[in-house]
């Protein structure tokens, strides 16, 4: 991919084995595309994920929502959490731009749907957000609906990480956040199966920050006066699965998205907006079902800890590439946000 991750500098997270690429599009059928804007005081962008290749409002997924810290902004949790079910690709920008957001993937669902809101009912846009705000010239609201189509248009199973897309402008625990994924191989029944991880990272302080039990924000503190005082941040998670998971099942597994928020350092502070999507491709709930009784498949829970722990690692590795795969950024007034690799001659990783 033409960057270096977290592996490559001798860091692992955990034993178990990693996909294909080590990405969310692991997962068969996922893609993620961006769009990235960064000129000067306008930085940030936007980062989709297509959950499968078909028409997702006619196949819907089994989804669940998890709220770590309510102080975010994003729009379509309340009927996934109702109804267990997701309909629309998942899109990630600013906090401002979530109202664009929102608006485009409605024009984009009804353009191939023109059933929503004439013979059926409407449709519940997915969008999530981080204050891109320290970097970015948020007010200036650059997100446009073409940023979003154009998102779409370039998803593949193949993406970059870091300051791109979404993670353009986002710091992590006083670093350059933004993008990262990862993935591990889950062996049930004798087959693989794969739990897939996708983050927007803007959360943490710097001194609090641990890479892979280490306490790399202690050594970073030293020698930076950029001081953090408070954990204003955010991060979303979202996870991707092919295993034939119920809503209640995908509803455990992605709460444990808070280990991999810990392990780094973080505590989940007042101000950072923490939320967790998850979705199964596995199990689809047809939009026109015509049997009164539809059988889906589940895990047997007590095979359940195997997929916690792949969340739990895949989760973590994701952030800590997220924050490896991002270049030092000079955003809005000339703040700047440092990459980790600016400092790996004092952290002894390899």
């Amino acid at each position: 991919m033409g960057f270096k991750r977290i592996q490559d500098y001798g860091v692992k997270i955990g034993n178990l084995k990693c996909g294909e690429n080590n990405l969310i599009t692991d997962v068969k059928g996922v893609k993620v595309g961006h769009t990235t804007l960064n000129n000067g005081d306008i930085t940030t962008g936007v980062t989709t994920i297509i959950p499968h290749g078909g028409n997702i409002y006619k196949e819907k997924l089994i989804a669940a929502s998890h709220v770590i810290n309510g102080f975010g902004k994003t729009i379509g949790t309340i009927q996934i959490e109702e109804l267990g079910t997701l309909e629309t690709p998942i899109v990630l920008t600013n906090t401002l731009s979530v109202g664009t957001a929102s608006d485009a993937l409605i024009e984009y669902m009804l353009s191939f749907n023109e059933d929503i809101g004439i013979s059926t009912g409407t449709v519940n846009p997915v969008v999530c957000e981080c204050n891109d705000g320290y970097l970015n010239d948020i007010r200036g609201r650059h997100i446009k609906k073409e940023h979003i189509f154009d998102s779409i248009n370039n998803s593949g199973s193949i993406f970059e990480e870091g300051a791109v897309g979404a993670g353009t402008g986002m710091t992590c625990y006083g670093l350059k956040g933004g993008i990262g994924s990862s993935s591990r191989i889950v062996e049930l029944e004798g087959n693989d199966y794969t739990v897939g991880i996708l983050v927007l990272s803007n959360f943490g302080i710097k001194e609090n920050f641990i890479l892979n039990g280490l306490r790399a924000g202690e050594k970073i503190w030293n020698q930076s006066s950029d001081r953090i005082e408070e954990e204003k941040g955010s991060i979303i998670i979202i996870l991707a699965t092919d295993i034939p998971l119920s809503y209640r099942q995908l509803k455990r597994v992605i709460k444990r998205s808070s280990v991999a928020i810990a392990r780094t350092g973080s505590f989940s502070g007042n101000g950072s907006g923490e939320i967790t999507i998850g979705f199964t491709t596995a199990n689809r709930i047809n939009h026109y079902e015509e049997s009164d009784i539809v059988n889906i498949k589940i895990l047997n829970e007590n095979m359940i800890d195997k997929v916690f722990l792949a969340v739990a690692d895949a989760c973590e590795e994701a952030i800590l590439n997220s924050i490896i795969c991002s270049d030092t950024t000079t955003g809005r007034d000339g703040h700047i946000r440092k990459s980790l690799v600016e400092y790996l001659n004092k952290l002894d990783l390899e």
